[in-house]
């Protein structure tokens, strides 16, 4: 994990205390909802998702470098450190995390890893540190390409820490539309919806700073309701490690009960939701924003 990381932790508490004074103060927003503001137990569920999520990337990262590194010595072409190498790397690092967050909503195994960073019922700057303990494993398949394509492990890395850094300041309830940047940008609005468990929300804008990518792909969705934030079928606690893990064990679950093979990697690789052909989830359930594995 690059160190920007690190010294942007003081940032992340200064602007978390501040958007909790503004939310004892300002509780309707823009858009006439009541802004959900902050829950002591939900922030330090956060927090503490947060604080075993730097612990396990740094290690984690350690060894996707030298995997970096390795596939780096056979790119045909090695790219400099120029401007214009920085301005590539931004688009294909952020086409790399449209198609992991993407993925990460539509196939069981990685959505078990990216359900907690959903859990919560708030939606504040805390709930941006609520971060899975397993997507710096899952994480890595996506980013494979950019050291064959001959981008610098180290640079790699530093554009990745700029795409979580921005989207740091994406989840506030604090700021409404704004104008024009929303055609190109990943915006507080867009990501409002993405973590909503309303219908027409699920599986929503998956962008990481450019929004064009769901445009391109067909998976953007404007605000308009209010939104409800959570699971579809919230998990109700506040233990780490119920919410790092409780997915991965309605998974176990299942595979349990599967009559073959086919369900058992069904289970596991199919979409959130998925049930063999003659148990069709209900309506609704299909979509990620929800805890599969549950009745």
């Amino acid at each position: 994990m690059s160190v920007a990381i690190y010294y942007a932790i003081p940032g992340f508490f200064l602007t978390m205390f501040l958007e909790w004074l503004w939310s004892r103060r300002e509780r309707t927003l823009w858009y006439g909802a009541t802004a959900a503001g902050y829950a002591v137990r939900d922030t330090a569920a956060s927090l503490a998702m947060g604080l075993g999520n730097v612990g396990i990337a740094g290690v984690v990262k350690l060894g996707t470098v030298g995997i970096w590194t390795g596939l780096h010595a056979f790119a045909p072409v090695k790219l400099p450190n120029a401007w214009w190498v920085w301005v590539l790397l931004f688009f294909a690092d952020d086409l790399c995390y449209y198609a992991f967050h993407r993925a990460s909503h539509e196939v069981r195994l990685f959505w078990a890893a990216h359900v907690n960073h959903h859990s919560s019922q708030h939606y504040n700057l805390s709930t941006a540190l609520r971060q899975s303990w397993t997507t710096p494993l899952t994480g890595i398949p996506f980013w494979l390409p950019l050291p064959l394509l001959g981008f610098e492990p180290w640079m790699i890395l530093t554009q990745q820490a700029v795409s979580l850094l921005y989207q740091y300041w994406l989840h506030t309830e604090s700021i409404g539309r704004l104008g024009w940047l929303e055609a190109l940008f990943n915006t507080p609005s867009h990501h409002r919806v993405h973590h909503g468990s309303n219908l027409e929300y699920l599986d929503r804008n998956h962008a990481g700073i450019l929004i064009v990518w769901d445009r391109l792909f067909g998976t953007f969705e404007p605000e308009r309701a209010p939104v409800r934030y959570g699971l579809t079928t919230n998990i109700e606690s506040f233990n780490p490690l119920v919410i790092a893990f409780h997915e991965l064990g309605a998974i176990a679950r299942d595979v349990r009960r599967a009559h073959n093979l086919r369900e058992a990697l069904g289970y596991v690789f199919g979409p959130p939701g998925w049930r063999p052909p003659a148990t069709v989830a209900a309506p609704g359930t299909s979509a990620a924003a929800r805890t599969p594995g549950t009745p």
